[in-house]
């Protein structure tokens, strides 16, 4: 299928392709690139602010306020439009790149199988009916495919290029992937509740699908190494659960292709919060560490409390940043990570969805958990937002209250 872009839409584009362009050129921008750099390679910095607003964009951006007619030119303004409001209101530490990311046309293939989910309408709560209801179905399994349109994505990215090129640089860059927990994927097969029985009904079988699993993703890495399909996430690519990947410890050499020994890896298991540590141990542990051995560098965690199986997550390869959630014990996480990882604190959400915009209660947080992690290299992650309660304002005002807490904490 032919990509058009409509001479009134490809103006609307220009001029906002133009505006990102000016944003990512202040000078303010290079200061927080060298800001990413410092704090990833643990020296000493303030603690960095990163808000996301997620499906809040929604509420920030409706269809409504769009300006293109066609429907590639709309996705695309919506991008342009987000990097504006990033650079403009949001006003965090996220980096205004120089750059438009296209990425491949492309399919990719379940495990052979796939949860039939029921409910989920306009991003509602769903369940699912697990297919995979014996483990005498595993032969069933299969691992994904992908399968790349080059000749779709050259259009795509030749198309970018006369469209806007001039103004702001295109670039094609593909995340293949966000995590290789795999953890969501066997509950998906299997189903939450059954997977947790599994560990004590049929713990080899949950150890043989395990590992078809890690097998898989393997495979899955291997051949995007093999076809030269990796990108480098050194840069102010999104690594882990938050933070970007800016460091200069990863050797790069631009003479070959990239491989994932020089990239960041990220693992979490966020299903499995319920299970103790030595049980995550058993059945967690040992599937995702040959996955995060071929990384550089790494992350670990998400919205799971990690401080009861800290010691078994320290033991993954060269791990950098972890994510310390709402639930979790700031103390603990404090202490256990001391000034060895960063700390990547993620701020509750709720205050930014709540019927009222509690001030008060968002300084009293932020004051506690800056008390707590004087000693770490902290950075706030704000996500995780599923409504900003339709007042984009919030974002704003959330940034600016956080960069009045880290100032009096300063000069505390």
């Amino acid at each position: 299928m032919p990509f058009i872009i409509s001479p009134a839409d490809r103006e609307i584009l220009r001029g906002l392709a133009g505006r990102v362009a000016a944003l990512a050129a202040r000078p303010v921008e290079s200061e927080k690139r060298q800001l990413w750099y410092d704090h990833n390679s643990l020296r000493p910095t303030r603690p960095l602010i990163f808000c996301d607003p997620e499906n809040g964009w929604h509420e920030i951006l409706p269809q409504s306020s769009l300006a293109c007619q066609g429907d590639l030119a709309r996705q695309w303004e919506f991008r342009l439009r987000q990097e504006i409001f990033w650079g403009e209101s949001i006003k965090d530490d996220r980096v205004i790149e120089p750059t438009f990311v296209i990425s491949h046309v492309h399919t990719e293939s379940d495990w052979g199988m796939h949860e039939t989910r029921i409910g989920g309408d306009h991003g509602g709560a769903y369940r699912w009916d697990s297919p995979l209801t014996s483990y005498d179905l595993l032969g069933k399994l299969r691992f994904p495919q992908i399968t790349v349109d080059h000749a779709s994505t050259a259009q795509l990215l030749g198309l970018a290029h006369q469209t806007f090129g001039d103004l702001l640089p295109v670039r094609l860059h593909t995340n293949w992937w966000w995590s290789l927990g795999m953890t969501w994927t066997a509950a998906s097969l299997r189903g939450m509740e059954q997977l947790m029985l599994d560990m004590y009904d049929e713990p080899e079988n949950l150890h043989r699908l395990m590992a078809f699993l890690r097998d898989g993703t393997l495979a899955k890495l291997n051949f995007l190494e093999s076809n030269h399909l990796l990108f480098p996430n050194t840069a102010g690519t999104y690594v882990g659960s938050g933070g970007f990947g800016f460091t200069r410890e990863i050797p790069r050499d631009s003479s070959i292709p990239i491989t994932t020994g020089q990239m960041w890896g990220f693992c979490e298991s966020q299903e499995t919060v319920g299970i103790s540590p030595d049980q995550f141990a058993e059945f967690i542990f040992p599937y995702q560490k040959p996955l995060l051995d071929k990384f550089a560098l790494n992350c670990y965690g998400c919205c799971e409390p990690l401080q009861t199986r800290l010691s078994v997550v320290k033991q993954f390869p060269r791990l950098r940043r972890i994510s310390v959630s709402p639930a979790a014990d700031l103390e603990k996480m404090a202490e256990g990570l001391a000034d060895a990882y960063i700390y990547s604190m993620k701020p509750q959400p709720a205050d930014l969805a709540m019927p009222t915009f509690d001030e008060a209660l968002i300084r009293e947080r932020l004051r506690r958990a800056l008390t707590i992690t004087r000693g770490n290299h902290l950075e706030l992650v704000m996500k995780d937002n599923h409504t900003l309660g339709n007042e984009p304002r919030r974002l704003t005002r959330w940034v600016e209250i956080a960069r009045e807490e880290l100032a009096n904490a300063h000069r505390a």
